[in-house]
């Protein structure tokens, strides 16, 4: 799977060139076909310590979901491996959903991995909120235990809220569109409101609840992302459900630019035998990295920090080194 172009530090410009003649449209061979979930994990697995899957977030608004996808593209030439999108908070971007997923669909079609966040509302509002105030928010010790516990008031209505989104992701088991699905991100993070609550009874069990429901829903295409922050100060194995809830731990990089080597440590260890990703970082990757720590399977940028954070030819030095794989260099088994 190693590429054999390569960016030179003397010469970016030369790199645009060559991400020109690189940008065709997947050819029947390179594109996806309807897949399965074993098959995505059997990748990432099989390209851990050799190459990583190139991979760019789309925030809100919902209505545009491929904008920062595109960005890659005019500054690479290249589209990334890995396409993120999210389900969202707000009304207007909740009513917009399904071009999220039809968005998904052509990712998908066109050759690249698909991954979504979703940034829930708290059960004890409207299903529907700001970002501020409502996925930004804090609920109490005994309103988070009403609702992971069943037959609450709480319980129900996230039950419910949860069975919103069942449809949208069920269109995408049906395309044979699997998705890497991190859900309750950050959960070492206290910023939200399902977050910063370690142990048995914590933060770990509100994922497991979603799990246990979207199985009974026959969302056999979900890849279960298990998601914290590279807090210094968290360990982040007590916020860790289990073997049997987990397909992938990933690790959100934010208050540095790169996770450190004890970063990289913790989190294979706080996951044993799972592949690892970088889901949400500002900058891209830099070579020194890529070559350090060689077990990310994939990265993603977050959104508008593609631009604000780095310069195009950072962003042309990530999308064009040897161990990267973009649109069109992703192959399933």
């Amino acid at each position: 799977m190693m590429k054999s172009r390569r960016i030179g530090a003397v010469s970016f410009a030369l790199a645009a060139v060559c991400a020109v003649s690189l940008a065709q449209p997947p050819t029947s061979a390179e594109a996806f076909q309807p897949s399965t979930r074993s098959a995505v994990i059997q990748y990432l697995n099989s390209i851990t310590g050799s190459n990583i899957v190139s991979g760019q977030h789309n925030k809100e608004p919902a209505s545009q979901p491929a904008q920062y996808t595109q960005q890659v593209k005019d500054i690479t030439g290249q589209y990334p491996g890995l396409w993120g999108g999210d389900l969202f908070f707000t009304s207007t971007d909740a009513a917009n959903r399904q071009r999220v997923i039809d968005q998904a669909k052509t990712e998908w079609r066109n050759g690249s991995l698909v991954t979504l966040a979703w940034h829930a509302c708290p059960p004890t509002g409207p299903s529907t909120c700001n970002f501020d105030g409502g996925v930004k928010s804090n609920i109490s010790d005994a309103q988070f235990q009403q609702i992971v516990t069943g037959g609450t008031a709480l319980s129900n209505t996230w039950r419910q809220r949860m069975a919103e989104v069942v449809p949208y992701l069920r269109q995408l088991r049906d395309a044979g569109v699997p998705v890497l699905f991190r859900p309750f991100h950050e959960m070492n993070e206290t910023w939200n409101w399902w977050g910063g609550r370690p142990g048995v009874n914590g933060s770990a069990k509100i994922y497991q609840q979603m799990k246990d429901y979207f199985d009974s829903q026959g969302l056999t295409n979900l890849i279960w992302v298990w998601n914290v922050q590279d807090n210094p100060n968290a360990n982040w194995s007590s916020y860790y459900p289990g073997s049997s809830y987990v397909d992938v731990a990933s690790l959100d990089v934010w208050y540095k630019d790169y996770p450190s080597s004890s970063d990289y440590s913790q989190l294979q260890n706080s996951a044993p035998g799972k592949p690892i990703a970088i889901a949400e970082m500002g900058k891209v990757p830099s070579s020194s990295l890529l070559s350090s720590q060689t077990r990310w399977s994939y990265f993603m940028v977050w959104s508008e920090q593609l631009r604000q954070k780095n310069s195009n030819a950072e962003i042309q030095a990530a999308y064009f080194n040897s161990r990267v794989l973009n649109q069109g260099e992703v192959g399933l088994p």
